[in-house]
């Protein structure tokens, strides 16, 4: 559950000096990084994931509570990965509304007939109040320039009821865990993708994705965050000690 006493987040983690010079910078170079290796994610995913993602985001995605005939908008969607769990969770791939600001992302989603994919971002989401049951957004929490704008655009775009889930890695409590994720995450995987990818800036993205989980605010602070954004009972579900699985609902007016 949040902590009372934790504050909430803004920007999820300080500016890295070696990526993007100042939180202003942040944006522009984060978006222009995943349009020049969108082409690769999926066959980097795949390796690094060794072929388990597809199971664990369907799985992820029960236990926050998502059922068939849900309304569901995927923040993040990149080229839809979690998209596609949902539709298969929902039975209706009319039902799921995936958003991304990357055109090259959008460009490469490889979505179910019938699917809709906006430009967009978490802190401006292109829908009306209301619009879905369950929100979902998938390892892209580090990549949000304000957390608490974007908790507050999820709150509104959720029906009274409505459940987010935001999937992330986060580092293990232990230090010998927390070395030996650091060790594959930023030195085997960027290896990896290098191997099976064929843009240049791949190899850096998957360096830029451990620093960013390095330096991400805490779990507590994150609840905490959506506990300010007007979310009922927050909570973080942990499997394997490294893949955080946030939930929480929008109550029903009184």
């Amino acid at each position: 559950m949040a902590r009372s006493d934790e504050e909430p987040v803004r920007a999820p983690h300080p500016p890295l000096a070696a990526y993007f010079p100042s939180e202003e910078a942040r944006r522009g170079w984060v978006r222009g990084i995943f349009d020049r290796t969108a082409g690769d994610y999926e066959r980097v995913e795949r390796t690094m994931a060794l072929g388990s993602g597809a199971w664990y985001r369907g799985q992820a995605l029960r236990r926050a509570g998502l059922a068939p005939g849900m309304r569901v908008v995927d923040v993040g969607t990149g080229t839809g990965l979690v998209a596609r769990a949902a539709a298969r969770i929902v039975g209706d791939a009319r039902a799921v509304i995936g958003v991304d600001p990357s055109a090259g992302m959008r460009t490469n989603a490889r979505l179910p007939e019938g699917m809709r994919l906006l430009e967009g971002a978490a802190e401006s989401i292109p829908l009306p109040d209301g619009s879905a049951d369950f929100l979902s957004m998938g390892y892209a929490l580090r990549h949000i320039s304000d957390l608490s704008v974007a908790f507050a655009e999820f709150h509104r775009v959720l029906a009274p009821g409505g459940i987010v889930c935001i999937l992330e890695i986060t580092p293990p409590a232990s230090r010998v865990g927390r070395a030996a994720l650091k060790a594959y995450l930023r030195g085997v995987v960027p290896l990896l993708a290098r191997a099976v990818g064929r843009s240049p800036d791949t190899p850096r993205l998957m360096r830029y994705y451990w620093d960013t989980i390095e330096a991400c605010a805490s779990p507590a602070r994150v609840l905490a965050t959506l506990a300010h954004a007007g979310f009922a009972a927050p909570a973080r579900h942990v499997e394997l000690g490294v893949f955080s699985e946030y939930r929480a609902v929008k109550a029903h007016a009184r």
